[in-house]
């Protein structure tokens, strides 16, 4: 791994971790380039992901999502907030940590239902991953992708609360020691709670 200023910062999760908050945040902070990797597939694509999915299927998203995630991971500087789904598919974690110190933004499933809630409000939506009600698939899909998110993760970070410059904080200094001390063997895990 690089110094801060040459390497990624790469923010996985489920939906309404926090990521495109976080990822933000710490591009203002660190005066880093900030990429959404679900936004940066409807800008290549011309469509929403409800509009992929809804025609094309997942898997379709899913090969937009890896090309923009290989361009991404190829460049310096950046923060790169990823679909929850990234993990999904191997080569996107093996891409994105090439380069990337990876920080698991973790939520329980209330918070992201709450989360998720305020969003509809505003007017967001988002198609479902099962088939079902995005709400209702939380625990499922969570259940399924945590073992992912954990094996990608150098550092995982509880958003349960809201305090975004705290979470940024957390990923700047765990950062700053796992450059400090270099990784063992390939990977160092830390965790935080706020």
């Amino acid at each position: 791994l690089g110094s801060r200023e040459s390497v990624n910062i790469v923010l996985i999760g489920y939906r309404c971790s926090g990521k495109t908050t976080v990822g933000k945040a710490l591009a203002r902070m660190l005066s880093m380039q900030f990429i959404d990797t679900d936004q940066a597939v409807e800008k290549y694509s011309g469509r929403s992901i409800d509009q992929i999915v809804l025609r094309s299927g997942w898997a379709q998203f899913r090969a937009l999502e890896k090309e923009v995630i290989s361009h991404a991971a190829a460049k310096d500087n950046l923060v790169i907030a990823t679909g929850g789904g990234v993990v999904l598919e191997k080569e996107n974690i093996v891409q994105l940590r090439k380069n990337g110190f990876t920080v698991w933004l973790k939520a329980p499933p209330r918070v992201i239902k709450e989360r998720m809630a305020q969003d509809e409000l505003q007017g967001i939506r988002r198609p479902p991953l099962k088939g079902k009600n995005p709400v209702d698939e939380i625990n499922r899909v969570l259940a399924e992708r945590e073992r992912l998110y954990e094996e990608a993760a150098d550092l995982i970070v509880d958003t349960t609360s809201s305090d975004i410059e705290r979470v940024c904080r957390i990923i700047i200094a765990n950062m700053e020691l796992i450059n400090g001390k270099g990784r063992t063997h390939g990977r160092q895990l830390y965790r935080q709670s706020l």
